[in-house]
């Protein structure tokens, strides 16, 4: 957790656990306007959001990839996924690579076409970009993780917010 200090973590919302962090990383996704299939990460032992920066982390127990089988890409997320984020983009995103050809890419940057168009492109450190329809990226919500969210106890403490399961 090289990059997630703790004068970050006691000003950010913070969640643990797995289910607490599909919901969150989800709900983070829909409040910047970004597609909520966008962070299929698997295990999630925490996760973070400094709004005040925009910076943000993920953490799973160990690294996974996922087929997004709309666009036929191989995409490999790292046991610890941080990004700084904005309405429509996330850019400085580490621990995500791309599987283009032969080679795997490190991803920097994802953001939604302006003027809006329905697509989104994703930025490669190399310069390399690809662009897609935003809807490729989109996940129904699952009725669990509805009901999961009526049964949550926010504490706020010292300017920092935890959620836990009740």
């Amino acid at each position: 957790m090289a990059l997630v200090s703790e004068k970050v973590k006691a000003r950010s919302e913070m969640y643990h656990g797995d289910e607490m962090g599909q919901i969150k990383s989800k709900e983070l996704l829909k409040e910047i306007g970004l597609p909520n299939g966008l962070l299929p990460l698997k295990d999630i032992e925490e996760c973070g959001y400094d709004r005040e920066s925009g910076f943000v982390w993920l953490i799973q127990k160990k690294s996974s990839t996922y087929k997004f089988e709309k666009v036929g890409k191989l995409v490999s997320y790292a046991p610890e996924v941080t990004a700084t984020v904005e309405f429509g983009k996330i850019k400085k995103l580490t621990g995500v690579k791309v599987k283009e050809l032969l080679v795997w890419l490190t991803l920097s940057e994802i953001c939604l076409d302006d003027p809006p168009n329905g697509k989104i492109t994703f930025k490669a450190h190399s310069g390399l970009f690809r662009t897609f329809p935003v809807s490729a990226f989109e996940i129904e919500e699952k009725e669990a993780d509805k009901d999961v969210k009526g049964k949550l106890e926010v504490k706020k403490a010292a300017g920092a917010v935890e959620v836990k399961e009740v």
